[in-house]
């Protein structure tokens, strides 16, 4: 199996690497962000990728290390019953598509990586994050750093799955769209993604026809309001309390 290319574009940022490789160069020293560390990488290049378009299948091979400059992206586990469930929707500074650094080998993907927003990333080929974590541990940190991210969102994930009762798991998943994605305003927290009632559904495991009426009764009660796909909790703690 291989990744779907339509609404995929890449291009080699050659000049930004280039000023990166000279900075390590002239000071000794790692530039001070993961993204200038990425940017810096033999073969690295920037990719964008347009929303509900495949980043990477399972079985895919793990070739590359992912870092998300701007969006967010899904991470899923697709069951041999053909049930899909998200393990982690990722913002922006999460790094993702590591097993390959973990095994140490050449592997396969495990999780299907799909643009749940439009998506800018910086991807390195795995050989050359190895390689620079070898000659400075520093690198390794950076990227330590940034995994352990990835784990907080697959462990919030997890948890809002749980919930057996779908009102509470849409409320569950509204609220950590409101820390990872939320822009406070005057009339409460919009979370800052166009989002269908199709997309949420599949996020959490729902139908679009459920998701529509539930998101319908919180706007009825004065919890949410939608504009342009765009969804207001006007109040977080009342909303968390409602549904505790």
């Amino acid at each position: 199996m291989t990744g779907a290319s339509s609404g995929f574009s890449r291009y080699s940022p050659q000049l930004e690497a280039k000023k990166a490789k000279n900075l390590i160069n002239q000071k000794g020293s790692i530039p001070g962000t993961l993204f200038d560390v990425m940017r810096a990488l033999d073969g690295a290049s920037t990719e964008q990728v347009e929303r509900s378009k495949t980043i990477f299948f399972p079985g895919d091979p793990a070739e590359r290390v992912y870092l998300i400059r701007r969006g967010a992206v899904r991470l899923s586990r697709v069951y041999e019953s053909g049930e899909e469930i998200t393990v982690a929707l990722l913002r922006e500074n999460s790094l993702f598509g590591v097993l390959s650094l973990l095994t140490g080998h050449r592997a396969d993907r495990f999780y299907h990586a799909v643009a749940f927003t439009r998506v800018e990333m910086i991807t390195a080929p795995a050989a050359s994050v190895l390689q620079a974590i070898e000659e400075d541990a520093r690198v390794g940190l950076l990227l330590l750093q940034g995994l352990s991210s990835r784990i907080l969102q697959t462990e919030t994930m997890i948890e809002t799955l749980t919930h057996r009762d779908m009102s509470s798991r849409l409320v569950s998943f509204l609220l950590v769209l409101c820390r990872d994605f939320g822009m406070p305003g005057e009339k409460g927290i919009t979370i800052d993604l166009k989002l269908s009632h199709q997309s949420i559904a599949e996020a959490i495991g729902s139908t679009r026809v459920t998701i529509t009426r539930l998101l319908g009764e919180l706007r009825n009660s004065g919890l949410v309001t939608i504009e342009r796909k765009k969804i207001t909790v006007l109040d977080p703690v009342a909303l968390a309390k409602r549904f505790n």
